[in-house]
């Protein structure tokens, strides 16, 4: 037997490669900027995605080769690509505007250092390589006036968050300046609680933070509700609060590169409701940018309609009649007309194209009051995918040459390496999916009544006996992060589901969910929020139970399929999918059911749909979306039950719908 190596040799050996490894990414880096700087010349657009398609693609198979999972050399070499488009994207628009172009620049922010309006700005500045002079802030307001008297550069205003959404005090502080904005950048924030070296969580009785936080990280604090919560302006002075404190049973919830400034150490982390927690922060500055045609731009606009019915959709349909692509409408009051509204607009577009020029000149015609407000470089860059067979590995028995039998077992390898395992070409019978009286799937259709079980009291017998005789054969229960004792009131409900031959499905809502639900569900439901989450959608994939998937909002067909994949792809095949709504170009409304989305599913797989009529259908209209959908080919719907509201009522209109559709 081969003795190994010393472990401090093979470790000094690591160490090596991770400085060579370094070296070259900044070579890379470097030779990027001359890409760059031939785009310039050539005029041609940053990203060329059909080459990079090719470029992953060729990575991908050079790394298989040598041994490297296909998801992990796709992951890295994403990340290297933005990288890549972010730096090219800086140094031309500092090319475009050169009387700009300084070596230090004074930035102000909300807070101080350590908030992450500080880290943003840091960020921002390291990208185009110049020294920042930082300006701490104690308002939005502070911020934009430093920024108009010139004692600041640029300002740094946080927009939206994919927890809390948008921050309505800085849309407020837009209206009523001259400021321009030239810039954005989204940061990726990992909340922690942060106390003094050496603490607990047990000791902790106050906590410091700024709303948003709290806001953003309510679950964690719900399940600790013997914790005071103290409010402050930023993080950074909630950090503050804590390093000055001689009490060590006080924290502050911040970042943990935040924490560090302040000697403080992270006793929990991964606070937040969402397990992707990004803020989105826009850069304000005295003067417009120009930014150049090969770079993807974002302009945004306000913009007042008047009170007159249709007036927000006739403006509207200019922006499609000029092919112009909204990502996003956001309404404010405006201080003193009652009633009346500011809408905020951003159009991927650049302010200079001539189809965004003729659209602002027929919203001058038709607004009471339109401002653009900047048009600035987009800092989202979507990772380029690739194919599911092009991320396959192939069986080892495949690379082998196989005895042909007949030409029908050289089809049947070919499909099994190639296609997808929810396609039909994967498995040509439809999957069906059974436990108990409910079965999913294969021409057989589900009915499954949705309980909050926060909002649940009363007899969980009574409760069960109705939705039976209602004509229901499981009941989705949701919002067990929410009650006060989910494990005995869990208990209860099982049983007394158990007793009538319903099927308990239980939602995950957030992975911390998952060891709780599955101690007491006969099936799970991945809730559509953490349809991205590949951990989880591993882990399910793993367990025996059978698996709803529910689409996210904001996912494609192929987003929504390629989930599925990764619960199949881990041995789990009583899976199946539901479509609970997808979201429209207003966020403000309710989400809307993609019926066209359920014909394309069933098109492409052999996994059974269902729909979910609880968020994406108003009661006036759940009948005829549900009759839609089985006619369609849906193989069953969850649809909701308030247990707060007079049940009988509600399941006597539940069984109209179910007998027309069993009908």
């Amino acid at each position: 037997m081969t003795k190994p190596h010393p472990l401090n040799h093979t470790r000094e050996q690591i160490t090596a490669l991770d400085n060579e490894l370094l070296a070259l990414l900044a070579k890379r880096r470097d030779l990027s900027l001359d890409v760059a700087r031939s785009k310039e010349v050539d005029i041609r657009p940053i990203r060329d995605t059909q080459r990079e398609k090719e470029l992953l693609a060729r990575l991908v198979q050079q790394g298989r080769e040598q041994g490297l999972d296909a998801h992990y050399v796709l992951s890295l070499y994403q990340s290297i690509i933005e990288d890549s488009v972010l730096n090219q994207q800086a140094y031309l628009q500092g090319r475009a505007n050169p009387d700009l172009q300084k070596q230090q620049y004074s930035i102000a922010y909300l807070g101080a250092r350590g908030s992450y309006s500080y880290l943003a700005a840091t960020r921002y500045c390291e990208r185009r390589q110049v020294t920042m002079h930082d300006l701490g802030c104690k308002s939005f307001d502070e911020i934009v006036q430093a920024v108009e008297s010139g004692h600041a550069d640029y300002g740094f205003l946080p927009i939206e968050n994919t927890s809390s959404g948008s921050i309505n005090e800085v849309y407020d502080v837009l209206q009523h300046t001259s400021l321009a904005i030239v810039g954005e950048t989204t940061i990726e924030v990992g909340h922690c609680l942060l106390a003094k070296p050496g603490c607990t969580l047990k000791q902790i009785k106050t906590v410091y933070a700024h709303p948003q936080p709290i806001s953003q990280c309510s679950r964690f604090l719900s399940q600790h509700g013997n914790v005071k919560l103290e409010y402050c302006s930023s993080s950074a002075e909630a950090m503050e609060k804590v390093t000055e404190s001689q009490d060590d049973s006080v924290a502050a919830i911040g970042s943990a590169e935040g924490g560090a400034l302040y000697q403080l150490e992270a006793i929990e982390q991964e606070l937040a409701n969402q397990k992707i927690n990004q803020s989105r922060f826009i850069v304000v500055a005295r003067k417009a940018i120009a930014v150049p045609s090969q770079l993807p731009a974002k302009s945004t606009l306000i913009m007042a309609t008047g009170q007159k019915p249709g007036a927000l959709v006739e403006a509207l349909l200019v922006l499609k009649a000029h092919n112009l692509n909204m990502s996003k409408l956001e309404s404010r009051p405006i201080p003193g007309t009652p009633w009346e509204e500011m809408f905020y607009l951003d159009l991927d577009a650049n302010l200079a194209d001539e189809s965004m020029q003729k659209a602002l000149k027929e919203l001058e015609r038709i607004t009471r009051f339109i401002k653009v407000l900047g048009c600035y470089p987009c800092e989202t860059v979507s990772p380029t995918q690739l194919t599911n067979s092009q991320l396959m590995i192939e069986p080892t028995t495949s690379r082998q040459p196989q005895p042909l039998t007949s030409v029908t077992s050289v089809t049947s390898v070919t499909s099994q390496t190639e296609q997808p395992r929810y396609s039909k070409a994967n498995k040509h019978t439809a999957t069906e999916v059974v436990h108990g009286l409910l079965a999913i799937g294969s021409q057989h259709f589900g009915a499954i009544a949705q309980i909050d079980l926060a909002a649940t009291s009363g007899s969980a017998n009574q409760i069960a006996s109705q939705i039976k005789e209602a004509g229901f054969q499981g009941v989705n229960i949701t919002g067990i992060s929410q009650a006060l004792d989910a494990d005995m009131q869990l208990s209860d409900l099982t049983r007394a589901l158990s007793q009538f031959d319903l099927a308990c499905i239980i939602a995950v809502e957030q992975e911390l969910d998952l060891k709780l639900a599955s101690d007491h569900a006969d099936l799970l439901l991945i809730t559509g929020k953490e349809m991205f989450n590949k951990p989880l959608l591993k882990k399910v994939g793993a367990m025996h139970s059978p698996i709803i998937l529910e689409r996210n909002t904001m996912a494609s067909v192929e987003e929504f399929l390629s989930a599925a994949e990764t619960i199949l792809t881990k041995g789990n095949q009583q899976l199946v999918l539901c479509e609970s709504g997808i979201r429209t170009f207003n966020d403000a409304l309710m989400p809307a059911l993609d019926l066209a989305g359920l014909v394309n599913i069933k098109a492409l797989s052999h996994l059974p749909v269902i729909i979910n009529t609880s968020y994406a259908c108003a009661p006036a209209t759940v009948n005829a979306q549900s009759l839609a959908a089985k006619q369609l080919g849906a193989d069953g719907l969850i649809s909701l039950i308030d247990a707060t509201q007079d049940l009988p009522t509600q399941l006597q209109q539940q069984n109209i719908t179910l007998r027309a559709i069993y009908q």
